[in-house]
């Protein structure tokens, strides 16, 4: 059982907060990042877990740029973000998720990927956990997904990885509809990949996000925001 008062607990600060600045190269180094492993994904056949995995779905299952599902597919997500975490980090997540349709866009055009399917599902799965673990420590990150995952460590101290895992294999049980079963296999395996980047590089202490909690009356006299 978590320690309700540890997961509860703000995120210490490890130096003086980020600029304008270090948010935007941590955007567009993220987004880099995450469009050069979706490209391997999507070379070799293959899928992800989470928000660009239903984007995998509903791109191979409706011919749609994958660009465009993946914008659509973290469209439900927002509302719970804004309420849950607030409209700062759900904006932010936004302008990723944006900016990561535009950059799998861009890379399709300027980029001809030829790999080995097993290549592309590991190095895949640990450019986009890299991806998302540089947007977690600028309090964002690249879709629906991650915004649960974020949301139940904070309150609960349980694993973003391992709750990411548990999501994602439920959608690459989706993939069994549009994809024969070794490439299932290898897109399970660029998953672990992913997810391994985070048990291992996303703990309580570590790089938190913003803080997700129940929003408390704020108390007698004082402002709230």
């Amino acid at each position: 059982m978590a320690n309700s008062s540890a997961a509860s607990a703000p995120a210490a600060s490890s130096g003086p907060p980020h600029t304008v600045v270090d948010d935007l190269q941590a955007g567009v180094t993220a987004v880099i990042l995450a469009s050069l492993g979706l490209a391997l994904l999507n070379s070799a056949g293959l899928m992800t877990g989470g928000t660009p995995g239903l984007g995998f779905l509903l791109s191979y299952a409706s011919g749609m740029p994958l660009g465009i599902a993946l914008f659509l597919a973290n469209l439900p997500f927002y509302w719970l973000g804004w309420r849950a975490i607030g409209p700062r980090f759900t904006l932010r997540t936004l302008a990723a998720v944006s900016a990561l349709a535009l950059g799998v866009a861009a890379v399709q055009q300027v980029l001809v990927v030829r790999t080995q399917p097993l290549y592309a599902a590991l190095a895949g799965g640990v450019l986009i956990g890299t991806a998302l673990l540089v947007m977690f420590r600028h309090r964002a990150s690249f879709g629906g997904i991650n915004i649960l995952a974020l949301c139940l460590h904070q309150r609960f101290g349980w694993s973003t990885g391992k709750v990411q895992l548990a999501v994602d294999l439920c959608i690459l049980a989706g993939a069994f509809f549009v994809m024969d079963a070794r490439r299932v296999g290898l897109s399970v395996l660029g998953a672990l990949a992913l997810n391994a980047v985070l048990v291992w590089n996303h703990r309580p202490g570590r790089y938190l996000a913003e803080s997700c909690h129940a929003r408390r009356p704020a108390a007698p006299g004082a402002r709230g925001d």
